[in-house]
């Protein structure tokens, strides 16, 4: 009788144990799907792919004279086979669009490819909560920008970047708000940090936790901590000084501005106390090993980007 009563005791309590590390289990599969789903891009590569090889050909638009429609065909494909080959141009001052254009081939490349093509034939398109509707001086101009480099001959990203140089204002556009033949070299160009941070709000399915600005850097006891929690999850843009990112000798200069934006790929902590990190800009992943309180110098602004869940606003 003990024995029986006993051997009931013990399936009763396999059977609470099994109960609830299946509820754990269970509540476990439960986040996990729901992270996937707020990390699932908008758009894939592959629906991408779909829509823009049904376009065998785009015939020429005197609406922008300039533009090679074969080469701005093969632009727009090359963006969403290849994102990370991207490329701001030569002594330009796209750099923040370039940055934002990884969020937009990575998160929803079918509608970065609609939007071009619609550019393209309408001279105008709506993308996110955004209508881009270029000047005319932008139809003028666009394809036919030189001596900066690869994007000579990309006409796709010299229209994209133009327009959204073009529709998106800041600060830094108070004294020069129309383009003028030059001025993707110019603060019309420029991104200012608030301005960076509405155009991912405006354009795409993301919220933006921004930290920083364009003059003080962001109050974080501990940079290296900080970004590699945002790293757990979503996409982690640094707003930097390059001048000083890419001198030889750190310690010999001084902190100014910062200029640049980067999409930081990954980092992590050396044995020797320095800091590893991989990040892309200029169409390159690159490699750098920073001290500390050299990657707290170059930091002005971080900018954490997840995906809105559902319908978050």
């Amino acid at each position: 009788m003990i024995k029986y009563a006993v051997q009931d005791f013990y399936n009763l309590i396999n059977k609470k144990i099994l109960v609830f590390l299946l509820s754990i289990s269970c509540a476990n599969f439960a986040n996990a799907f729901q992270n996937i789903n707020a990390d699932k891009p908008t758009s894939t590569k592959e629906d991408a792919v779909l829509f823009i090889n049904k376009i065998k050909e785009l015939q020429p638009n005197s609406n922008w004279p300039d533009i090679n429609p074969h080469l701005f065909l093969e632009n727009i494909k090359d963006n969403i086979n290849n994102p990370l080959n991207l490329y701001e141009g030569l002594n330009t001052n796209f750099c923040g669009y370039a940055a934002l254009s990884y969020l937009v081939l990575h998160d929803d490349p079918l509608g970065y490819a609609k939007c071009m093509i619609e550019l393209y034939n309408n001279g105008k398109s709506k993308f996110g909560k955004s209508t881009l509707h270029p000047s005319l001086n932008i139809h003028k101009i666009a394809g036919g920008l030189r001596f900066k480099g690869v994007m000579d001959i990309r006409p796709a990203d010299q229209l994209w970047f133009l327009c959204l140089a073009d529709h998106f204002k800041g600060y830094l556009n108070s004294f020069n708000h129309n383009y003028q033949l030059g001025d993707e070299d110019t603060f019309w160009a420029a991104v200012n940090y608030e301005k960076f941070n509405r155009m991912i709000r405006d354009l795409l399915h993301y919220k933006v936790v921004a930290r920083g600005s364009d003059l003080l850097r962001p109050w974080i006891h501990d940079t290296y901590k900080y970004l590699s929690k945002t790293m757990q999850n979503g996409v982690t843009i640094m707003y930097v000084n390059n001048t000083i990112l890419h001198k030889k000798n750190y310690n010999l200069v001084r902190a100014g501005v910062p200029t640049h934006f980067i999409v930081l790929l990954n980092i992590s902590k050396a044995e020797n106390g320095l800091i590893n990190i991989v990040y892309w800009d200029y169409g390159f992943r690159t490699l750098r090993q920073l001290t500390p309180a050299f990657l707290r110098k170059i930091t002005f602004g971080i900018s954490h980007c997840t995906k809105k869940i559902n319908n978050e606003e």
